[in-house]
């Protein structure tokens, strides 16, 4: 019988700091046999989510793809990265934006495992996520392979395939990646805020990097042409509720000694956007 999985927030739960019990548990692996039967059950749960999501039954996808979650080997990151991808694009629908930004983050950090991003890895094809074969390999872009002598233990054909796996690999991941960032990008930016409107921006800049169909790459210059405007817009706004809120308090100290934070003359700098204060007697 196959071991009950942990999800995400149980782990976050229970973390108490000791990361190697964590990684023990991530890298234990079920049976070969297992390990097929588990992910093939999985993959039939997401096709129904996915039939779901098409049918635009978003939290009736979320609930499935949960279940999909629940069987799929928790150590299969690009799997799980996949799912929590298509949970973030039913968050998306539901404008359920900061679940959509969580799902995202968590797809994410799983492709990262599996390759970390760079500028040189980012040039990869973003199409559909729901049609690419599954790998378990986690080897690194960066690794440099070379092909043995024939006496090796691996044969120069085994080597040749293990390397077009990696290939196919790198392509997903980044395939995933781009989908990911481009949901994360939108919920934040529907989100508004300052901070949340700069972490768009962000996702956007890396999207900028990346080869993505057209109608993706003219969603992303249209983001990055209007954002900075509505980060200045929100940082000015912020700053001035800041500002408003530290003259109250001020104001509260100031009072017993027949002062007020009229007496100081805040004046920004137009050029960093900071404050500086100078006092002035009544």
């Amino acid at each position: 019988m196959a071991a009950p999985r942990r999800n995400e927030k149980e782990d976050a739960v229970l973390d108490t700091g000791a990361e190697s019990d964590e990684d023990v548990f991530h890298d234990a692996r079920f049976p070969e046999e297992e390990e097929a039967k588990l992910l093939k059950e999985s993959h039939e749960i997401k096709a129904e989510a996915n039939g779901l999501f098409t049918s635009a039954c978003y939290d009736q996808a979320i609930s499935t793809y949960d279940r999909a979650l629940a069987t799929c080997p928790n150590y299969l990151d690009y799997d799980v990265a996949v799912l929590r991808c298509n949970i973030a694009a039913c968050y998306l629908k539901l404008a359920d934006w900061k679940s959509a930004v969580d799902s995202a983050t968590a797809s994410l950090d799983r492709l990262e495992k599996l390759v970390p991003s760079s500028p040189l890895n980012d040039k990869a094809p973003a199409e559909s996520e729901h049609a690419k074969p599954t790998t378990n390999d986690t080897q690194g872009p960066e690794a440099v392979v070379e092909i043995l002598d024939d006496d090796a233990e691996e044969t120069e054909e085994q080597q040749l395939k293990r390397l077009k796996e990696q290939d196919e690999l790198r392509t997903n991941v980044q395939r995933i990646r781009a989908k990911a960032l481009m949901r994360r990008a939108k919920a934040k930016s529907q989100m508004g805020g300052w901070a949340n409107l700069q972490g768009a921006a962000e996702d956007y800049q890396l999207l900028n990097a990346m080869t993505l169909p057209p109608d993706e790459t003219r969603i992303v210059r249209r983001a990055l042409a209007e954002l900075p405007e509505r980060i200045k817009e929100a940082r000015e706004k912020e700053m001035g509720e800041m500002m408003s809120k530290m003259k109250d308090l001020g104001n509260g100290f100031l009072k017993p000694f027949g002062l007020s934070t009229d007496n100081f003359k805040f004046v920004q700098d137009p050029k960093t956007g900071g404050y500086s204060m100078n006092f002035q007697s009544s």
